[in-house]
């Protein structure tokens, strides 16, 4: 299992907008083609004005073919200009559980 962890520094006050929209239109199109969401944060003490989305991969090439597909729906390149503007940096991870983490598959 692979996680994909991708961190938004939004614009100062822009993460009501940001949760809005998302939430009214953006997750389900991305849910549809990137299948697994661990979890969807916004920050409330630290770093501010931060969003972080988790997602869960069988492989770095099922990652890689659920991106092209969420990258080539019209609805999702009709929906991105909704955010981008709201977003100042982005920062994306591909994080590998250790053995003993829950969600590596050990038992």
């Amino acid at each position: 299992m692979f996680y994909e962890i991708r961190t938004y520094r939004l614009r100062n006050g822009a993460i009501p907008q940001y949760l809005k929209v998302v939430g009214e239109e953006g997750i389900e199109i991305q849910k549809s083609h990137l299948g697994t969401l661990v979890g969807y944060f916004f920050s409330e003490i630290g770093t501010i004005n931060e969003i972080v989305h988790i997602w869960a991969f069988t492989s770095l090439d099922d990652r890689e073919a659920r991106r092209q597909r969420l990258m080539a729906d019209p609805q999702w390149q009709a929906f991105l200009p909704k955010i981008r503007d709201l977003i100042e940096v982005a920062e994306n991870k591909i994080m590998k559980p250790a053995s003993f983490s829950p969600g590596s598959g050990a038992r």
